[in-house]
């Protein structure tokens, strides 16, 4: 009980120690009055869609025995 008490009690007792933050300035100048960004064009969302049409399997057995340790 001692060790949570300790745990919720010192931070709240060191931010009442705590400095104040500075005040929040507001400025008059606007930093994207002198921006030109132009309107984001439209992207059709299937624009780079390739049509594939599916195969026949290839013979893997050539492949398996190429890639299987050597016997030895």
């Amino acid at each position: 009980m001692k060790h949570l008490f300790l745990v919720v009690a010192l931070p709240l007792a060191l931010s009442g120690c705590a400095s104040t933050l500075p005040e929040v300035v507001i400025s008059n100048d606007n930093p994207d009055t002198g921006s030109s960004v132009g309107p984001a064009r439209y992207q059709s969302p299937i624009g780079g869609y390739t049509h594939r049409m599916p195969v026949d399997p290839k013979p893997w057995r050539g492949l398996n025995d190429a890639q299987a340790p050597k016997k030895g």
